[in-house]
């Protein structure tokens, strides 16, 4: 099963944001771009937020919730930028305790956005 946001990158790039497989769900990277919108440019944290609030709605559009979360990755442009996602990731996953492994990139399809993050989830 494919799971769409109708987000832009979506369909200009031919992916779909989750990809639901058995008891598995893999959402692709999500950034802090709301209807063709980068939000709270210059925010890393709030980026953060955005994206996995993003990302989270693609797990339950896939059958799974928050707590079935098991891996979230994170690429970040800046190095000041580790700390900021991580706050962000303790905060909505703190008590999930998901594997995580955190990336710097040279840059994300829009200059504006600070961070992309994508997690996996499995029913247990």
């Amino acid at each position: 099963m494919r799971v769409f946001s109708g987000g832009i990158w979506e369909e200009k790039y031919g992916y779909a944001r989750a990809v639901v497989v058995g008891e598995r769900v893999i959402v692709s990277g999500c950034t802090a771009a709301v209807d063709g919108e980068v939000r709270h440019v210059g925010d890393a944290y709030l980026q953060s937020l955005t994206a996995m609030d993003i990302a989270l709605k693609a797990v339950t559009m896939g059958g799974l919730t928050r707590e079935d979360v098991v891996m979230v990755r994170y690429y970040v442009v800046e190095h000041r930028h580790f700390d900021l996602a991580g706050q962000a990731i303790a905060e909505v996953f703190g008590d999930v305790r998901p594997a995580c492994t955190g990336v710097r990139v040279a840059g994300l399809v829009d200059p504006r956005m600070l961070i992309e993050i994508e997690i996996e989830a499995v029913r247990a």
